[in-house]
């Protein structure tokens, strides 16, 4: 059986705090903004994902895919 290895995002000086919020959501706009410059074919965003994955709850996530998809999301993407 293969192991897994779990991670969850490095450290960021830009969020200092145990509040991990304003983290959690600059990763979802980090992983789109990628998506969206090198398109879904490429594996360069992949690490964007873990890391908001890893940090956001999963309520959150659905919600701004849900925002995204009908156009009122409030992050700059």
């Amino acid at each position: 059986m293969a192991e897994v290895e779990l991670k969850t995002a490095p450290a960021d000086f830009r969020f200092p705090t145990t509040n991990q919020t304003r983290h959690c959501f600059t990763r979802y706009i980090e992983f789109h903004r990628c998506l969206a410059a090198k398109g879904e074919e490429s594996g360069e965003c992949e690490k964007f994902a873990r890391y908001y994955r890893s940090l956001c709850p999963g309520e959150w996530v659905d919600k701004w895919n849900e925002q995204r998809e009908n156009g009122s999301f409030p992050g700059p993407l």
